[in-house]
């Protein structure tokens, strides 16, 4: 887990460098950015509270705990209980609540249109994830992680595709909570078109590292998510859906950002509404097949 959430950031980067024809940073860029971020302190404003002081150890604590529940494939989590789905979806919850209150705890009206829109965005988000999970829920009657990955399934043609579709949305709801493209531009310096970004303007050193990192395991979850979604039918072992984990989320974004711009803000809720559209039919389409009725 700690290896992808490390190297999705390395391969966006090395896609995007690689389409654009040029040679590109190197592939731990970002970590010696990070290493360099941990040894230098931080900077508060006078207008902010201990809130804004304590988020970002929140926000790490909330994805680092969340972290730990998730398996890949036939590889068993460090914590596990009954219905610890749950407990995942409502700790990134958590982290998104903690980064929102410290960017209006700043008293900038730049944060606090930033802050607005992750709120909106987390929102019409979070029935895509909970639809999803129920429908991870529903192929394998469990509702823990470590159960519904602990083996490999026996699913026909058609229960193999809706898991392709269930990856696929999980891996467009890591681009919306990592704030890629085309929903948001992490490289985007103008602060009226931010969104995650712009929340994080008042932070440096040793918070601004603690964010990324937690950045970095929120991909990971996501991505892991949907490559066990995949392994389940196709392959289930570790060394399959780690490197697929990295692959289809470290070079579809890569992609993505390559070939296309941001979208317009007024067009992100349409983007994530069809994405809780297409979990609903997912979850559909899967308790019709579950339930043998023919479509």
């Amino acid at each position: 887990m700690v290896a992808v959430a490390l190297s999705i950031t390395g391969v966006i980067n090395r896609t995007r460098a690689l389409l654009a024809g040029r040679k590109g940073i190197r592939f731990f860029q970002h970590i010696y950015n990070v290493n360099l971020q941990l040894r230098k302190g931080a900077v508060y404003s006078t207008t902010t509270t201990a809130l804004f002081r304590i988020a970002p150890t929140v926000y790490l604590g909330a994805a680092m705990l969340a972290f730990l529940f998730i398996p890949i494939a036939d590889l068993e989590p460090l914590l596990s209980f009954h219905g610890d789905i749950i407990l995942v979806a409502y700790l990134l919850a958590l982290s998104r609540v903690a980064i929102i209150l410290a960017a209006m705890d700043t008293g900038s009206s730049f944060e606090g249109m930033g802050a607005a829109r992750e709120a909106l965005y987390g929102a019409l988000v979070e029935p895509a994830l909970m639809m999803g999970l129920a429908t991870l829920a529903l192929f394998c009657g469990y509702s823990s992680f470590a159960d519904i990955f602990s083996m490999a399934q026996e699913m026909d043609m058609n229960l193999t595709i809706v898991l392709l579709m269930l990856a696929y949305v999980f891996v467009v709801i890591m681009i919306i909570e990592a704030g890629r493209v085309p929903v948001d531009d992490p490289k985007t310096h103008l602060e009226l078109t931010m969104i995650h970004e712009v929340m994080c303007l008042d932070y440096s050193g040793v918070d601004m590292a603690f964010i990324h990192i937690a950045g970095w395991l929120k991909n990971a979850i996501f991505a892991v998510i949907a490559a066990n979604a995949v392994a389940v039918a196709v392959s289930f072992h570790w060394w399959f859906a780690a490197p697929l984990a990295v692959i289809i989320t470290g070079v579809s974004i890569g992609v993505v950002e390559s070939l296309r711009a941001r979208n317009k803000l007024s067009r992100n809720i349409t983007f994530i509404l069809t994405i809780v559209a297409m979990s609903a039919l997912v979850l559909l389409t899967g308790f019709l097949l579950i339930q043998n009725i023919e479509i």
